[in-house]
């Protein structure tokens, strides 16, 4: 070979499924060969645990994962050729479980790279199912010493560091790193351009997509030279093979340029985001399509558009359920825009079911005046009607539920939050809005005046959600301050917020944890959700004020 060298990789970029160790192991093959075949790779690069998928959690402890993973680096070893696989798996080693990255090349593992970093935070749980690895991996690729790492290996300095001192002239990152807001920013300039900037060497950074329960992975794979400049990006919440073609000279290892694809704006990747995590829920359950309530309210209105976009609308059908407190306007507005997003819909009264349940409690709610009793009672008697649907026609109930809600508990346990998923669960009800904004721009998909109106649950006359909360314009940056900084009572009063609100505000999150432990799963897509990275008792004599 001449004193110039070439390098050519492939990052793929690819919606794996946890537990379907077989059905994973085809699609590696597949990608292998056609980054061989096609695309004349000397390598390619598969997703952290894309064998077994990720997050696995306690599937790893199963005796037949750990069976299923064996013959699966078998098949690997034995089927793909003429290129370097550079893959995760869970390695087991008698009692230990690492996260590690298999590098086969013509039936042979030529490296193995266990990975150091465990993270254990946030959402990330490694450290109950994995041992940390301690060395560094460093393999050639077609006479260019390329170090191996696993995801938090790149976020911390000591493994890229490692390598470097091993030869590497490159480092190729696998990764299982979820999406949340502007997470893509933080990735590039706050982590990998620390570790090129350190290690002085460029870098390959291959990501996984699709939604796994609560989690999104974006994708967003790219590729970063020695000077820290972004050469190549892959779009963002999209399947794919990404082609990458290095140089080599006497200044080392340089990434030759390619599509840099620009980031998306925060409204139209948060929306992404929820798009995709619907779909694959839906989708990796297997179900036909889904129900949900439509009200003529932002929240179902933006819900509505999220499950046509992900499904597509025949296979989604939206059911208006109207008693004595539904105004007109909420229910002409439901049929416009199933009308305009083309779904089925149905109109369905709850006003008899509401008294027949009224009549069987007259003499239990004797000497009681009219409360959210009797406002709950129409939720559960709207939950009731669409799990029937749901159980009929085998289709998921989809809930409607923003995080501001779900936060004070304004939600109904076994009526507005009876369901299978939460698509908008993490949007706080400042951000639904502009989403909702963000998505009619695109095309006119909810009635203007659905955004435009004051927000009511329309359970009592002439009802308001300021009748119980503070507006969102000031509740959701309280919330934010608490859920997602963990800032004191004093901290959030600084801000500017009356302590009084401030401390009912918190009250209601605290005395509302019951609830969020009984909702649905639904997607991530701030830096804190309810869900795996929220964990307060619900049992708790703290004291938030």
């Amino acid at each position: 070979m001449s004193a110039r060298k070439e390098l050519r990789g492939v990052m793929a970029q690819l919606n794996l499924g946890v537990g379907d160790v077989d059905g994973n192991t085809t699609r590696i093959i597949e990608a292998a060969e056609s980054a061989r075949a096609k695309h004349k790779a000397h390598f390619v690069l598969l997703p952290e645990l894309a064998v077994c998928g990720y997050p696995p959690e306690d599937l790893l402890f199963h005796a037949g994962m750990r069976t299923q993973v064996s013959r699966s680096l078998e098949r690997l070893k034995r089927e793909v050729r003429g290129i370097t696989l550079v893959v995760g798996y869970p390695e087991y080693s008698g009692s230990a479980i690492y996260n590690s990255a298999a590098v086969i090349r013509d039936g042979e593992l030529i490296g193995n790279h266990r990975k150091a970093c465990l993270p254990n935070y946030r959402v990330f749980d490694e450290k109950r199912y994995f041992t940390p690895g301690t060395d560094a991996t460093v393999v050639d690729i077609a006479g260019i010493k390329v170090g191996i790492l696993v995801c938090e290996d790149v976020w911390e300095k000591e493994p890229a560091m490692q390598a470097r001192a091993a030869g590497a002239q490159l480092l190729a990152v696998i990764n299982a790193s979820p999406y949340e807001l502007n997470k893509q920013q933080q990735r590039e300039l706050n982590v990998v351009r620390e570790r090129v900037r350190e290690a002085r060497l460029p870098v390959i950074f291959c990501n996984l997509i699709g939604g796994q329960d609560e989690l999104v992975f974006d994708g967003n794979s790219f590729v970063m030279d020695a000077g820290s400049t972004v050469m190549q990006r892959a779009p963002a919440f999209a399947e794919g093979l990404f082609v990458t073609d290095f140089r080599v000279d006497a200044n080392g290892v340089q990434p030759v340029q390619g599509t840099v694809v620009p980031h998306l704006s925060e409204e139209e990747s948060v929306y992404s985001a929820l798009v995709l995590g619907t779909r694959d829920y839906v989708d990796k359950h297997r179900f036909p399509g889904v129900v949900m309530g439509l009200s003529g309210g932002i929240d179902s209105a933006l819900t509505l558009c999220i499950a046509v976009d992900a499904l597509g609308r025949k296979r989604v059908h939206s059911v208006s359920m109207p008693s004595r407190y539904t105004s007109q306007m909420s229910r002409e507005d439901a049929v416009r825009q199933a009308k305009i997003l083309g779904v089925k819909h149905s109109e369905i009264s709850i006003e008899g079911m509401f008294e027949a349940v009224l009549l069987a409690l007259k003499d239990e709610f004797a000497g009681y005046k009219p409360d959210t009793a009797e406002e709950n009672i129409q939720a559960r008697c709207r939950g009731l009607l669409l799990m029937g649907i749901s159980n009929k026609t085998g289709r998921m109930l989809l809930t409607t539920g923003n995080k501001s809600e779900m936060a004070v508990g304004f939600a109904t346990l076994y009526g507005d939050m009876a369901g299978g998923f939460a698509p908008i669960k993490d949007c706080s009800k400042m951000l639904v809005y502009r989403l909702a904004r963000w998505r009619n721009a695109r095309g006119v998909a909810i009635p203007e005046r659905v955004i435009e109106r004051p927000p009511s649950a329309e359970l009592r006359p002439d009802q308001k959600d300021t009748d119980s909360l503070p507006p969102y314009e000031i509740m959701d940056p309280i919330l934010e301050a608490f859920i997602e900084e963990d800032l004191s009572v004093d901290q959030i009063c600084a801000r500017g917020f009356d302590r009084a609100v401030v401390g009912r505000v918190l009250d209601m999150v605290k005395h509302n944890e019951y609830k969020r432990r009984q909702a649905p799963p639904g997607v991530r897509v701030s830096r804190r959700a309810f869900g795996r990275d929220w964990r307060y008792p619900i049992t708790s004599g703290y004291k938030t004020r």
